[in-house]
């Protein structure tokens, strides 16, 4: 019987997986896009203000997420920038991308377009969902979150950060888009570098901000479908042809 029930368990998150994707391909029908069904991780390592508590972090023997090693340490070395975990690694940014595949099992899709599904919006804040993006020859991370800004109003933030320099990043533009119900949103901005940080990126708001109802609006029964592209900036493109 136990293993019956194993079985049986395992071929119903079989279903739901096909299910899920089916549900993205039919909101966006465009051919070739590609779909990732994003399951939600909770955080382990949120604080109030995470750019704010370094010198607590690093009583307590952590690396914080957004600490920036100064004198003592490689200035072309940075920390780990999945926003899941604290993770003290620090490394190059050429390994990044492995670190990211291996330590900490980050799906990663190639195209200049595909869908993020991001699955159980349900969940309470704090909550992630991220996955890499392979593009125009570069890597990019996007990260969704779900976060209370203010107490008790949770809101989503959508971002995109290329796993490279400042100066690679503004070589590019990414578009966000909600399409659902006759309804769409976009939203188009320079991504930014993962040598920022990301909770600094949201909590300006320089990124995609969606309220709760506004979420429920464009969402398919707890999934929400976003799509992505990425294109090379006008400006990029002039020197280029330069």
């Amino acid at each position: 019987m136990l293993f019956f029930t194993q079985c049986f368990g395992a071929v119903l998150d079989l279903i739901h997986l096909r299910f899920q994707h089916y549900k993205a391909k039919r909101v966006f029908s465009a051919a070739g896009q590609l779909v990732c069904v994003v399951n939600p991780t909770h955080s382990l390592k949120y604080a109030p203000t995470l750019c704010a508590t370094a010198q607590t972090s690093t009583e307590q023997g952590i690396l914080p997420p957004c600490h920036h090693h100064e004198a003592e340490h490689d200035p072309q070395l940075v920390p780990c920038m999945c926003p899941l975990f604290s993770c003290p690694w620090e490394g190059h940014l050429e390994v990044v991308v492995s670190h990211l595949r291996q330590t900490h099992h980050i799906n990663i899709l190639q195209g200049a377009e595909i869908v993020f599904l991001a699955t159980d919006m349900h969940l309470p804040a704090p909550t992630d969902w991220i996955i890499m993006h392979s593009c125009l020859g570069h890597q990019f991370l996007l990260v969704l979150r779900k976060q209370e800004k203010y107490e008790g109003h949770p809101q989503f933030f959508a971002t995109m950060m290329l796993i490279g320099t400042p100066t690679q990043a503004d070589n590019f533009t990414y578009r966000l888009e909600l399409n659902r119900n006759q309804r769409r949103l976009k939203w188009e901005a320079t991504p930014r570098s993962v040598l920022e940080c990301v909770d600094s990126v949201i909590s300006d708001g320089d990124c995609l901000v969606l309220n709760t109802s506004l979420a429920q609006l464009f969402s398919d029964n707890g999934s929400l479908a976003i799509g992505i592209a990425i294109t090379t900036s006008k400006v990029h493109s002039s020197e280029a042809e330069m």
